[in-house]
């Protein structure tokens, strides 16, 4: 097992620290007693069947949970605790749901319990989502251990296709539009009864923001000339940028280079108390302004039960656009027409930038996908079947 922990790293990607706060460097600081020791002679001190369980898991998670399944960085604090909060529980329940009679060692965690557990967790009705996190958090812990593989497909604990699998790209129009809501007459009424949130809805409409996003943005500090935002010259757009951090703290930069935009930074620029506020009420700490937004719009009726939106349809409506724009024509998702790939897939790098992503596939959840006539994405690799030996081939 030392070595396969030792070995671990070798399977994950290498990516860049999105912004100096996110370094991998910056890891919680060890107990004393791990001074100068590796994580192999750390967990040599318990050993499986004498050191308690729940004692090893916490080990485990003191030496690995900052630490991304597949890429070399740290995860945002909020994965850190709902993985560990998860995996503490999981243990538990092994015993007090799953009916074993005692908790195993994480190191010697079999199958039996992964199948024991789902099936505690679909008799619980939970969501083919969250039991597909469970599975990915599992995964983390196994990775740890150098396990690679040993947590298999949701398929293989009895999971039909249409219970787990995901579509990583939109099926629907999600934005206001598509659901005949008036963004404008909504965010207007919105604004006379809390002008704050309706100020936020409008960073929202005209920036693409994430809720989060808008609710922490800064009018007069996160908004900069070019020249302080250290793009190449050849890729201005626009004179002024707005700065946006974004899910784990990747920060992206918005060209300020229409009349909403820079109407909707005005109106912020007059909501908030001074030039280093942010758009939250400053009486509020971030999850009460979260949860005041969520309770205005659904005051205001945008809710998925009443309307068939969110408040993150407003970003919707901004990608869909923006996909309009590069190409001339609307989204897959907006029934639009043919266009080439190298069109295409220019415009997904767009949208994905837009929304603060690093890779062009990440458009998908907003726009949809091109089919081909043959059922398959547009620029995907054609699919292969097996032979008789076993061996993939084209078909």
């Amino acid at each position: 097992m030392s070595d396969a922990i030792l070995r671990r790293t070798s399977r994950r990607r290498v990516q860049e620290p999105a912004s100096p706060g996110r370094s991998s460097q910056q890891q919680p600081a060890r107990p004393q007693g791990w001074a100068g020791k590796t994580p192999q002679e750390i967990l040599a001190r318990y050993q499986p069947g004498k050191a308690p369980p729940l004692k090893v898991l916490e080990v485990l998670i003191k030496l690995f949970n900052t630490q991304h399944t597949a890429l070399e960085k740290t995860v945002s604090h909020k994965t850190r605790q709902e993985r560990a909060q998860f995996l503490r529980r999981f243990f538990r329940d092994l015993k007090q749901k799953a009916g074993f009679k005692t908790v195993p060692d994480p190191r010697n965690l079999g199958q039996k319990h992964i199948h024991a557990m789902v099936q505690v967790w679909q008799q619980a009705h939970l969501a083919p989502a969250t039991i597909q996190t469970y599975l990915s958090f599992l995964r983390g812990l196994a990775m740890w251990m150098g396990k690679h593989g040993f947590v298999r497909k949701p398929g293989h604990y009895g999971l039909s296709l249409e219970e787990y699998q995901r579509h990583e790209s939109a099926q629907r129009d999600k934005s206001w539009t598509a659901q005949g809501i008036d963004a404008e007459a909504v965010i207007a009424a919105v604004c006379e009864f809390d002008l704050r949130v309706g100020a936020s809805l409008r960073l929202m409409s005209a920036l693409g923001l994430r809720r989060k996003e808008s609710v922490q943005f800064r009018p007069f500090q996160h908004v900069m000339p070019f020249s302080e935002t250290g793009l190449p010259e050849n890729q201005q757009k626009a004179d002024r940028y707005a700065w946006v951090k974004g899910k784990g703290g990747r920060v992206r930069w918005i060209p300020l280079d229409s009349p909403v935009q820079l109407a909707a930074l005005e109106f912020a620029q007059g909501v908030v108390d001074g030039r280093d506020a942010h758009m939250g009420d400053p009486r509020r700490d971030l999850k009460r302004n979260l949860r005041r937004l969520d309770y205005v719009l659904e005051k205001f009726g945008i809710t998925l039960r009443k309307q068939g939106a969110t408040g993150h349809g407003l970003r919707h409506e901004v990608l869909n656009d923006a996909y309009e724009d590069v190409t001339g024509v609307p989204s897959p998702v907006r029934g639009g027409g043919p266009v080439s790939p190298e069109l295409d897939r220019a415009a997904r790098l767009a949208v994905s930038q837009l929304a603060g992503h690093a890779r062009a596939r990440a458009a998908d959840a907003y726009i949809g996908r091109i089919i081909k006539p043959g059922g398959r994405p547009v620029g995907s690799p054609e699919p292969k079947r097996d032979d008789d030996n076993g061996a993939a081939v084209p078909v």
